[in-house]
């Protein structure tokens, strides 16, 4: 049975999610507004994560209540506050969150259904990987507003393809589950049905590797990215040569030489 550790009005946090012992579950609690990154959202969402950054966790899985994951920014609280100084406080806010998901030591998982649009549409860009209802469905829609989407396209251009990206934000149009996968904004769709299962079988997948690897790992992939290839590559096998005096990488290796399976101590 999964544990619930504790409830708060708009995050909902699970421990031992789909029965995987290491998997937390942070769940958007704002059906009726299609859970909406409200202020109050965003400071629950980066508190938790917080917490979770300093834990034993070993996956993350970020969710939403009801018929929506996101439906991106609350616009009835941003149009409360017209000042460009509100406006800048509220992005700097969303960009922190963001970029705690991306370095959080922990792989953090967009589990989708319904639509994730705008910012929204940003957060499943944001997480490490994404599965999604083949009901879902994606778009970056602050063009038909009159308000680009510039700060979901910092992830997006990062996910898609330049003209793909660029398509999405310059039409604001959606795209299927199905796209979205060939496109690189998810990595597997399923039957709505078959959601969790989904979940459960690719977080148990990422537990039963040791952590040292993937929280190395995860940092490595994200530095190498925005850096030449000579100096990614100097990173890497920095990483890697620090990686394999890890007990449980001398463990694999030792296993796998003896033709038996690694007995890793979690």
């Amino acid at each position: 049975m999964n544990a619930k550790a504790s409830s708060a009005s708009l995050i909902e946090i699970e421990h031992d999610a789909y029965r995987v012992p290491g998997v937390v579950q942070l769940t958007m609690n704002r059906p009726d507004a299609f859970n909406a990154l409200s202020e109050a959202l965003l400071d629950e969402m980066q508190n938790a994560l917080t917490q979770i950054a300093a834990s034993d966790a070993r996956v993350v899985v970020i969710a939403g209540a009801g018929r929506a994951f996101c439906a991106g920014h609350d616009l009835k609280e941003m149009r409360a506050t017209p000042s460009l100084a509100y406006y800048q406080r509220l992005f700097a806010r969303c960009t922190k969150l963001m970029m705690t998901i991306q370095r959080l030591p922990q792989p953090v998982i967009a589990r989708v259904q319904g639509i994730a649009t705008a910012a929204g549409c940003q957060l499943v860009a944001m997480c490490d990987l994404a599965v999604a209802a083949d009901s879902a469905r994606f778009a970056v829609s602050g063009v038909n507003l009159g308000l680009f989407c510039a700060t979901p396209s910092v992830p997006l251009s990062r996910n898609l393809s330049r003209k793909a990206a660029l398509d999405m934000l310059l039409t604001g149009e959606f795209i299927d589950a199905a796209e979205a996968k060939h496109q690189g904004l998810v990595n597997r769709v399923v039957p709505a049905d078959a959601l969790d299962v989904e979940l459960a079988r690719l977080a148990a997948t990422i537990c039963a590797k040791p952590v040292e690897a993937v929280s190395a790992g995860k940092w490595l992939f994200y530095r190498q990215l925005e850096m030449g290839i000579e100096a990614a590559y100097q990173l890497a096998g920095q990483t890697m040569a620090c990686n394999m005096m890890d007990d449980s990488a001398l463990e694999g290796v030792q296993a796998f030489i003896d033709k038996r399976a690694p007995d890793w101590k979690r």
